[in-house]
This record gives C-alpha cells, sequence and structure tokens, in this order.
C-alpha cells in the first residue's frame, strides 16, 4: 500500500537539494569556502560521525543553508523545490513549512515583507502544480529579543490569510529559558498569536537542555497545540500526564534525533516511541530537514516500521494523529 504522507515539522533551511543550494549561491554570486560541487554537499549534510549535538547541527543551518537562501528570489525558489520534491520523492500531500522570514533578510538589509511574499509565491505555485496542502509556520527565535519576535508574530498575523497558519519557538537549548524567568517573555507573544487564530508550536524537550521539566514550563507558560520534538517527557510521567490532559501533539523526528545525538540509538527512539503510546501521549513522524539529513518521509516511515520501533498499525495512527494535529484548515 502506498501512503499519502503528511510532515509537520520540516525547515526550509534543511529541506533544500544541495544542487538547488549551489544554483542558487552562484545565481546570487554568493561567496563558498569551497570551489567543488560535492565539497559543498559535504559543507552542508549532517551526518551522525559529522555532527555530535544540536548545535552542531544548527551551525550548518545558520552559517550556510539560511544565508543562501536570503534573497526574495531564493526564498521562492527554495520554498518551491521543496513542496514539489517531497510530493514526487515521497508522496506528501500535506506538509507544513517552517522558517523564519527576520533570517532571511540579511539583518533587515532586505524588505521582511518582500521576503514572505516571495515564499507565499513559491508555496502557491506549488500547491498549483501539485495540488497539495501546505502552509507556513513562522519561527520566533530564541536568540532574538523580544521586539524582534514581537515582529514576526506580526508578520504571521498578517498573512494568516495568505497560508500563515502558526508560529515557533526554534533554537539553542543550551542554556535553556525553560528553566528561567526568561521565559515569560514569550507568553504575550504566543497569546497574542492565538487570540489571532494562529496556532503554536515550540521545539522543546529535544536535549537534556531543556528536559521534561521545560517540557512542562512551555504547555504551562506558552500553551502550544503542538510540541516540536518533546523526546525528554517520555522519561517523565508527571510530562505525559501535562501533554495527555492537554491533547499536545508531539512531532517527533527519528533520523534528526539520531544525527544530534539526542537519543543515543534506535533502541532508546523504541522506548521513547512506546512509552509515548503506552501512555496514550498523541506524536507524528517528521522529518526535520529532509537534504540537511539525508532523509525523506518514505525513508523515516521505513527506518520506524523495518526496525521495529513501531507497527504498521501504529504508523498509521501517527499519520491520523498527525492530520488531526495540522494547523492548516480542513
Amino acid at each position: 500500500m502506498v501512503r499519502d504522507l503528511i510532515d509537520l515539522h520540516i525547515h526550509v533551511g534543511g529541506a533544500v537539494a544541495p544542487h538547488i543550494l549551489w544554483s542558487i549561491a552562484h545565481q546570487q554570486g554568493f561567496k563558498l569556502p569551497v570551489k567543488n560541487y560535492f565539497d559543498f554537499v559535504e559543507l552542508i549534510t549532517s551526518r551522525p560521525g559529522k555532527v555530535g549535538s544540536l548545535d552542531d547541527y544548527l551551525k550548518i543551518l545558520h552559517t550556510w543553508t539560511e544565508k543562501i537562501q536570503s534573497s526574495p528570489s531564493a526564498i521562492e525558489r527554495s520554498v518551491y523545490e521543496v513542496i514539489g520534491k517531497e510530493y514526487r520523492g515521497s508522496r506528501v500531500t500535506q506538509i507544513e513549512l517552517r522558517f523564519n522570514p527576520m533570517k532571511r533578510n540579511l539583518s533587515s538589509e532586505l524588505d521582511l515583507d518582500h521576503i514572505i511574499h516571495a515564499a507565499l509565491r513559491g508555496m502557491d505555485r506549488a500547491v498549483l502544480e501539485y495540488g497539495v496542502k501546505v502552509g507556513l509556520i513562522f519561527c520566533l527565535a530564541r536568540e532574538f529579543d523580544h521586539k524582534l519576535n514581537s515582529i514576526i508574530v506580526e508578520k504571521a498575523i498578517k498573512y494568516r490569510s495568505r497560508g500563515v497558519y502558526g508560529i515557533d519557538l526554534a533554537g539553542t537549548e543550551r542554556d535553556a529559558m525553560e528553566h528561567k524567568p526568561a521565559l515569560a517573555q514569550y507568553e504575550d507573544l504566543f497569546a497574542r498569536a492565538r487570540k489571532a487564530g494562529l496556532k503554536c508550536t515550540v521545539h522543546t524537550g529535544e536535549t537534556a537542555g531543556t528536559g521534561a521539566e521545560g517540557v512542562m514550563a512551555v504547555v504551562d507558560k506558552l500553551k502550544p497545540h503542538r510540541i516540536g520534538h518533546g523526546i525528554r517527557a517520555a522519561y517523565d510521567e508527571s510530562a505525559m500526564k501535562v501533554l495527555r490532559e492537554n491533547n499536545i501533539t508531539l512531532e517527533l523526528c527519528p533520523t534528526s534525533n539520531i544525527h544530534t545525538r539526542a537519543v543515543a540509538d534506535l533502541a532508546e527512539l523504541k522506548h521513547i516511541m512506546q512509552t509515548f503510546w503506552d501512555r496514550k501521549v498523541k506524536f507524528t513522524i517528521n522529518t526535520d530537514g529532509p537534504y540537511l539529513l539525508e532523509t525523506d518521509m518514505r525513508r523515516e516511515i521505513e527506518i520506524v516500521e523495518s526496525n521495529g520501533l513501531l507497527s504498521t498499525e501504529q504508523v498509521d495512527q501517527a499519520l491520523a494523529w498527525a492530520r488531526e494535529a495540522s494547523f492548516i484548515p480542513a
């Protein structure tokens, strides 16, 4: 049986094919540290032996892929190419793409609305060609101050009727704000987004830096509809109870967690997934960054099923939960 798949957690910065990024970089006259295409592929690809932590993984995004995508034409092509590739390669018929538009405007050298309009054009072109359901999620950044993140929320609200359906909070979990008063600075931002009809998700509980306590703090203060990763909650009964009682769906990303060493191995990942299943915590399966991680949705499903992380019936349920939890209107 060929399944129609859905990906709720995919970053534009990690999802564009190397040959497309290579083309964009040369088109824009972007100065690269390598001259050979295959050296470039190595530069922008994550592997377990090369990446030792979430911070190492994020460094590739912030140093190279996101910067190459930093122009209206670049982000339009990037969004267009990601949607088409995911549909053609994995039959992903519903996809939520997330990115931080402020990390594509070269530190305010470019107009933010031009970046957003370009992303929407790329999305519209792909939807017209492939007939898939697509929505955008704008990522707030942990390293940004309140003012900058507030602008991103305002833009998400402004473009809600054009296909921007939610906000996210992303970035390093080192020196995590979940355990500090700093978490309060995001409360009004998330409340404003929810009041305007946007859905909310938050990267947390991916590493021991935030842990299960971070998951519970985020649920309490920011009241998200979903949580990105959240795997540390599997080691805390109270955290799983909070997720279950608040009907919060987790966005699990198997290959990503292996690469960033958020989990030790597939055996730990199986323990986490089965624990969530047994405790009736809803979760989904996603790619995070297909090309950065050399994966796609078909491969993620294959990894989960062939290694016995989940049964076929459990995978089907996770896909059903993904459609239920999608921010894209039915």
